[in-house]
């Protein structure tokens, strides 16, 4: 199967990696085509706009940034609408919002092509491995169709139905996954400064009814205040302000998810965009008194 890949990022470049590996023939683009060095190397080839890798793929993913970047990708000049046509599948990786998703969809479909919105759960590392959650809704025989390569991207693939049920999927998860991780650097803070070891709160937190993967990962990096970027905070808090969109838009009451985007908030203002979601801990950090 070949299967053309837009955008290199963490994620992307990860992803596609991995279906080299597996055999698949890639075809990449990325804005800046330096990225796509190491992808050559090990055997993928490059195209100089979106439109070249749809017009000599089948099937084409995109991993992008934010809604902008998604949106760019296929409505401006070498974009994607350029080639795509009947028989064509487009699929979009990137966490957008619901919005966004559609009007991708409709212009996809008004050309012939099929669509599907397919944002996934998990960071670099999962990427890495093949273990990221695949939340995919659109056309379900395009589903049934790119399939063997989401079962090498991911563990688990769920089909939720019309476009926008994807992204809305996505935001409520990153929108927890945000409120948890503010809370975490608090107990952390909050231990430390009260004479407590935080590492035996990791070993704590690990045995109980709040166990989890992410506070068993980032908590030692976040202890040692070591940043690497696997989800950088620029895209959390764009994450935090797509979902309380859709809070708004649904006349949920948020104020935890309104609080954890305010300190992702700050934490941008302070130059951490770039750096792991987990460095919202040092929006805590930061209050320490000079000794």
């Amino acid at each position: 199967m070949e299967i053309g890949f837009l955008g290199l990022g963490i994620m992307g470049k990860a992803i596609s990696v991995n279906l080299l590996r597996h055999g698949f023939k890639v075809t990449v683009w990325n804005r800046t085509l330096s990225k796509c060095g190491e992808l050559v190397e090990l055997g993928a080839s490059v195209e100089e706009t979106p439109a070249a890798v749809v017009k000599k793929c089948q099937y084409t993913i995109a991993m992008l940034s934010d809604p902008s970047a998604a949106l760019s990708v296929v409505f401006d000049k070498g974009g994607v609408l350029e080639q795509i046509s009947s028989g064509k599948g487009y699929i979009d990786m990137s966490t957008v919002d619901a919005d966004t998703a559609s009007k991708i969809s409709e212009a996809i479909l008004a050309k012939g092509g099929q669509f599907l919105e397919a944002p996934v759960s998990g960071s670099k590392k999962p990427a890495e491995d093949g273990q990221l959650v695949i939340l995919a809704a659109g056309n379900e025989a395009l589903y049934k169709e790119v399939i063997p390569a989401f079962n090498v991207i991911g563990k688990k693939s769920f089909y939720l139905g019309q476009v926008g049920n994807g992204a809305k999927m996505k935001l409520v998860v990153n929108m927890i996954m945000g409120s948890m991780m503010n809370a975490f650097s608090e107990g952390l803070v909050l231990a430390d400064r009260s004479g407590l070891e935080p590492q035996v709160l990791l070993d704590v937190l690990d045995l109980g009814g709040i166990a989890n993967p992410m506070f068993k990962l980032k908590g030692p990096t976040m202890i040692g205040r070591s940043y690497p970027p696997a989800f950088p905070l620029k895209h959390q808090q764009k994450d935090m302000r797509l979902a309380l969109a859709l809070g708004d838009e649904n006349a949920v009451s948020m104020p935890i998810a309104a609080a954890a985007n305010e300190a992702f908030k700050k934490a941008r203002s302070m130059g951490l965009g770039d750096l792991d979601f987990s460095a919202v801990h040092e929006t805590l950090e930061a209050l320490k008194p000079p000794h």
